[in-house]
């Protein structure tokens, strides 16, 4: 059953599939940053009122499933997330305490598609994605 948000003058459903990656691509998310990468995209969602209904990062890739207020962009949101993931990832783990200019972590650019009826099996998807990932590798292995 979907969910129905509202502020004071609008009634909304609004959820996306986002996906961004790092830096050329890099498998740059593991260990600590890939365990704490989660709770600094949860934060700065609460800061923003965006509700991250599901997220899974990879250590190429960083998949989410947001409810975006009407009153924001996709676009604003997922600049805002990965502004400021950036700069704490720089903080927190490669040790930058200021100037950030030229300092990049995230792609630009990414992916973005709407969830209507399917959101249960886009969550899946997220949720599941590295076993298949996994699984798909298995599979290119053998075939070699």
């Amino acid at each position: 059953m979907r969910e129905w948000q509202s502020q004071s003058h609008v009634r909304w459903y609004c959820k996306y599939h986002i996906v961004f990656v790092p830096k050329y691509r890099r498998r740059s998310i593991y260990g600590s940053l890939r365990r704490q990468i989660g709770g600094i995209l949860r934060e700065l969602c609460h800061q923003q009122g965006v509700e991250l209904v599901e997220g899974h990062a990879m250590p190429d890739h960083i998949h989410l499933c947001l409810s975006i207020p009407p009153k924001y962009s996709v676009a604003n949101t997922v600049g805002f997330l990965k502004g400021k993931s950036a700069i704490r990832n720089h903080r927190q783990f490669l040790g930058q305490k200021r100037n950030f200019t030229g300092l990049h972590f995230w792609a630009r650019g990414y992916c973005v598609s709407t969830i209507g009826l399917d959101e249960e099996k886009i969550r899946a998807y997220i949720r599941d994605q590295e076993v298949e990932e996994q699984r798909q590798e298995q599979l290119r292995l053998q075939g070699l």
